[in-house]
C-alpha cells in the first residue's frame, strides 16, 4: 500500500472479527515502530505484545473504560518508554508518538485494524503489575490490533489544512 493511501485510509478500528492475527504481522507492526525517528537515536520504546495469552489480554482490557472493544482484539501491543534510555522526556514522548503512528500505519498497510488506547495510562501501575514490568518503564499507550470486522465507523472528519495553518509564505 502506498504511504499516502495508508495515511488517508487509516482510522481507529474498534470492531474486530474473531480471527487470528499472524505472529509475523504482529512482528512487522512492532518492527515498523522501531523505524521511527528519535532524539539522539535513543530509541526509548519497548513493547510488551500480548497475543497468545487471552486471559492476560482480557485483564489488561479491564484496565480501560474501553474494555468492551479492547477485549475483542486479537493482540494488544503495550508501548513503554525505557526511562533509563530517555535523555529528554518530552522529546522521547514525541518519538514514541511517531513509533505508535508507524505501527498504526503498518497495521493499515497489512489490512488489519488498530486503535491507539491512551486512556489506559490512568492505570499504568495495574498494567505493569499484570505484565510484571518494573518502574524503569512508563506505559505510553496500548494498541489494540485485530482483523477489521467490516462494521467500523467511518473516520472522524478532518479539519481542512487551512484551519491548521498559522503561517504559510
Amino acid at each position: 500500500m502506498e504511504v499516502m493511501a495508508a495515511i488517508k485510509n487509516r482510522t481507529s478500528v474498534r470492531a474486530y472479527e474473531n480471527a487470528r492475527v499472524e505472529k509475523e504481522d504482529v512482528e512487522k507492526i512492532m518492527a515498523a515502530g522501531t523505524m521511527a525517528p528519535s532524539g539522539k537515536n535513543g530509541q526509548p520504546w519497548r513493547f510488551a505484545a500480548v497475543h497468545q495469552d487471552k486471559e492476560l489480554l482480557r485483564k489488561i482490557a479491564a484496565c480501560t473504560v474501553y474494555e468492551n472493544f479492547v477485549s475483542r482484539a486479537d493482540c494488544l501491543i503495550c508501548v513503554f518508554m525505557d526511562k533509563c534510555e530517555s535523555y529528554h522526556y518530552i522529546k522521547d514522548c514525541q518519538a514514541i508518538g511517531a513509533c505508535i503512528q508507524n505501527m498504526l500505519l503498518a497495521a493499515e498497510a497489512l489490512g488489519l485494524g488498530a486503535c491507539w488506547i491512551g486512556e489506559i495510562l490512568n492505570r499504568d501501575g495495574a498494567v505493569k503489575k499484570l505484565l510484571r514490568i518494573n518502574n524503569r518503564y512508563d506505559l505510553m499507550a496500548v494498541i489494540a490490533v485485530g482483523h477489521k470486522s467490516g462494521r467500523e465507523e467511518k473516520g472522524a472528519p478532518r479539519k481542512p489544512l487551512q484551519d491548521a495553518l498559522l503561517l504559510y509564505q
